[in-house]
């Protein structure tokens, strides 16, 4: 055959194993260093497969850490007082990140960790639920309870208004900026009317309910004036609550006579606030981490939400905050 028609390379000259002329010896010390060769490259594959997979791992505990909200500082190890930071952002729903139930295991989680010499309870939001409020009030005059050594601090950053506020009064003491919005102690109820509207696109409603007032606030019906004045009752006593647990928290340091639209629901700077009594002064996170506290350093016990949905809800808050 001539090797240089064959398939095997065009006009490459045929090794002496391939002509057969190399002894049985020196066969096995070729192919002896061809295996170990193999057995090399094997080795350096596994080494960098190692490698690869070492990387990954710290990676994907970057991002747990990351998502979970907890950040862990680096001499933590070192550390003996810690302060604990919780963060309030947003709605305050129950179905967003600063529901009750979630709120209240980022509480728990830092009151009982073992270095915590205070929690800082840090308020961005413009309220929400007076019920998810009422249940992160509650729990947390039982981890005082429970905790009595560890002060709770409300630190309000943007806005801490409405159910935001009604969750601040429950903390030991309240910190704003001269800047933050404080207060709108009052209670509302949304809705809107669709009557004239349906009726101009054709639209019959139907409906059919047992009960005299079962349609109570249909936003498709009229506003009948028994529904409104029940409605403005079940505020009026939601509101009551939300002025008696101020008062029971607040009672020595609130200026009341000094300005009668305190509970009207109105907001009032920080620095405002502080004339008013609905706050006890100006600080920012750092002075009362290395002043207050006196701690060496910062951990914090807040899970984000990187869903979409919590996305968008923090756009949604971003708004609300600069047009309520």
């Amino acid at each position: 055959m001539d090797w240089h028609d064959s398939e095997r390379g065009a006009g490459r000259r045929p090794t002496d194993f391939e002509q057969g002329e190399l002894s049985s010896g020196e066969e096995l010390r070729l192919v002896s260093k061809m295996f170990a060769n193999y057995m090399a490259e094997r080795k350096r594959a596994r080494r960098w497969g190692l490698f690869v997979k070492l990387i990954a791992l710290t990676y994907a505990g970057i991002l747990i850490l990351n998502i979970s909200g907890v950040q862990v500082p680096a001499n933590a190890f070192k550390n003996d007082r810690i302060a604990a930071v919780v963060d309030v952002n947003g709605i305050i729903d129950s179905e967003g990140v600063s529901s009750a139930e979630n709120i209240l295991k980022n509480l728990d989680d830092a009151f009982r960790y073992p270095k915590t010499v205070g929690v800082i309870l840090r308020l961005n939001t413009p309220g929400g639920s007076p019920v998810q409020s009422g249940q992160i009030y509650d729990g947390i005059l039982h981890l005082k309870s429970e905790f009595p050594d560890i002060p709770i601090i409300a630190l309000i950053e943007d806005i801490c208004a409405s159910g935001g506020y009604y969750v601040a009064v429950a903390a030991d003491y309240i910190y704003a900026n001269r800047a933050s919005v404080v207060g709108s102690i009052g209670v509302r109820m949304d809705s809107f009317g669709f009557g004239d509207a349906i009726k101009k696109l054709g639209i019959e409603k139907r409906s059919i309910t047992s009960g005299d007032n079962k349609n109570f606030l249909d936003p498709f019906e009229p506003v009948i004036e028994e529904h409104q004045l029940h409605a403005k009752e079940m505020l009026k006593e939601i509101h009551e609550q939300f002025i008696d647990v101020v008062k029971k928290n607040r009672f020595e340091k609130l200026q009341i006579t000094e300005d009668d639209r305190l509970f009207s629901g109105l907001v009032w700077t920080g620095e405002r606030s502080k004339e008013l009594g609905l706050i006890d002064d100006l600080s920012s996170l750092t002075q009362i981490v290395d002043h207050v506290l006196e701690a060496d350093d910062v951990l914090s016990f807040t899970r984000a939400d990187y869903s979409i949905e919590g996305i968008l809800n923090k756009v949604a808050f971003s708004l609300s905050s600069h047009f309520r």
